[in-house]
């Protein structure tokens, strides 16, 4: 299925997109980069690698991912290209359409050999050779990395303040790449999961008046610690645990629905492309029962009432570890899909990906950087924090 990922705050805003064209960007280590995502791949001998790319976006980090997967003893099966989208809406969109699903299911079949994917920049579920390999992965086979970078929207402002220039975001991207210490992620990542198997309840608060409560029971808890090794993905109980993320750092959860308890006070926000401030969603066994917004509340209201039922449930906790992806101090922004120490991820919709029971389609992302979270009687973040409790 392909999901519509809708967000809380605008993500390429105007200002910022026309920056990015006279914006220098920053020049990647791009052997360091290779290595590194073949490192965290981990390659079995022989195995045999795909790339899935977009002609025009991280061309110079081809030969190298290439080379790598040699030199690391694997088979390198080139790179698949994709459509930049979207296409002109002059072109004949059923005909794309056809042609899309057909190219989905030959490139199901031909990737059945495929052992890993590296999705670079600009791929996406909208392609078609994306959407096969997941076929295949939601079979149990194979494993991708996903290596978005910013190409893929995953860069949030914080409500009033400017998105950074580019080469800041690549720097501190490079840096969360290269530098992270993936075994001490780890680490706290399984830390917090065991916290919350435990059978203590989660809540999460904010300044704002966000109080919601809820358990994870027996839910799949994925952990994007990086580790994208066969032995590591083999072990994988839903979609997203083949899907490791590059930079790493968020733990993920759908938590058992009836157990949503609780309100959401939203940040400034985007809602059907317009503003809505105050926006407060009261929330009881996982469902939306009550919406009120200072200002905007039409539009919140036509964005879940054009979602369907999808659009009133909750969807997904998520959790950022990763100290290097931070919201900074000064001049504060939110780093990849939130994936930064003490970012906090209320999400609705679609959670079937997560083991939930939610489907579809619909996904909505909403941030929240100055959020406190606790387990049980332990506070893991307090007002955007990360403190997780000693040992």
């Amino acid at each position: 299925m392909t999901r519509k990922v809708l967000l809380a705050a605008t993500i390429l805003m105007t200002p910022w997109a026309s920056e990015a064209q006279t914006t220098a960007r920053l020049d990647l280590d791009w052997p360091a980069v290779a290595g590194k995502i073949l490192e965290r791949l981990a390659l079995e001998p022989g195995a045999r690698v795909l790339l899935v790319a977009r002609p025009g976006m991280f061309d110079a980090l081809i030969p190298h991912l290439r080379y790598a997967v040699a030199e690391a003893g694997g088979t390198d099966l080139g790179v698949i290209d994709v459509l930049a989208t979207p296409l002109p809406t002059s072109l004949d969109q059923e005909a794309l359409a056809r042609s899309s699903r057909a190219a989905r299911e030959s490139y199901r079949r031909m990737f059945r050999d495929v052992d890993a994917a590296v999705m670079l920049p600009g791929a996406s579920t909208n392609d078609a050779a994306y959407m096969a390999m997941q076929d295949l992965l939601h079979e149990g086979q194979g494993r991708t990395i996903h290596f978005h970078w910013l190409e893929n929207g995953s860069v949030y402002p914080v409500p009033g303040q400017p998105l950074p220039p580019l080469n800041v975001v690549d720097a501190t991207y490079q840096r969360a790449l290269l530098e992270t210490d993936y075994a001490a992620l780890g680490r706290i990542q399984r830390r917090f999961e065991r916290a919350m198997r435990g059978g203590s309840e989660v809540r999460v608060t904010t300044a704002a008046g966000t109080d919601l409560r809820f358990s994870i029971g027996d839910r799949p808890v994925n952990r994007q610690d990086g580790d994208a090794s066969a032995a590591r993905t083999d072990r994988g109980l839903i979609l997203i645990d083949r899907e490791i993320e590059l930079p790493a750092g968020a733990i993920r959860v759908a938590p058992l629905e009836e157990t949503v308890q609780g309100t959401i006070v939203f940040p400034s926000s985007q809602w059907s492309d317009r503003p809505v401030s105050g926006l407060t969603l009261t929330i009881e066994n996982g469902v939306v029962v009550d919406v009120s917004a200072e200002s905007g509340l039409d539009a919140a209201l036509a964005e879940m009432d054009a979602a369907g039922t999808p659009g009133r449930r909750f969807r997904e906790f998520a959790l950022g570890f990763n100290p290097l992806l931070a919201v900074p101090d000064r001049r504060p922004w939110v780093p990849y899909y939130g994936y930064g120490a003490g970012v906090v991820r209320l999400s609705l919709g679609d959670n079937s990906e997560l083991g939930g029971t939610v489907t579809g389609g619909y996904v909505r992302w909403n941030f929240f950087t100055d959020a406190t979270v606790t387990v049980g009687e332990d506070v893991w973040v307090r007002e955007g924090r990360l403190t997780p409790p000693a040992n």
